[in-house]
């Protein structure tokens, strides 16, 4: 596994991966035949099939502002339209932007007792 990114522009899924499988319960695995990250066996992230897009779960709300807040990293897929899915482009957003949606997936995802258990501990 590589360190971040040294790209101020952008972000890798190297650094997505790291982020994630520093939290409890996850899992790497594969969703559609790409990389994917699961909680206790709950998909909250994969790669696309472009290798430069993250397909992040999130909730409707936070979906819509994130694609009003800034089209040039958000984006959605007629596919994608009616679930609470937005599509990341990688090279298009900083880490310390996409670091907190990350963890915010995992505590969606996570179990409530993982979570709990996460935050007391100083996660």
């Amino acid at each position: 596994m590589t360190g971040p990114t040294n790209d101020p522009a952008g972000t890798t899924f190297q650094d997505v991966r790291g982020w994630a499988l520093a939290l409890p319960g996850v899992e790497e695995g594969t969703s559609y035949g790409t990389p994917a990250l699961k909680v206790r066996g709950r998909l909250f992230l994969r790669l696309w099939e472009d290798g430069e897009t993250l397909v992040l779960k999130t909730d409707e709300y936070e979906r819509d502002h994130l694609l009003e807040s800034d089209p040039a990293a958000f984006f959605v897929t007629d596919h994608y339209r009616g679930y609470p899915i937005v599509l990341v482009r990688l090279p298009a957003i900083p880490p310390e932007r996409l670091r907190p949606l990350v963890m915010d997936a995992w505590r969606r995802h996570a179990p409530a007792r993982l979570v709990a258990e996460w935050e007391r501990s100083g996660g």
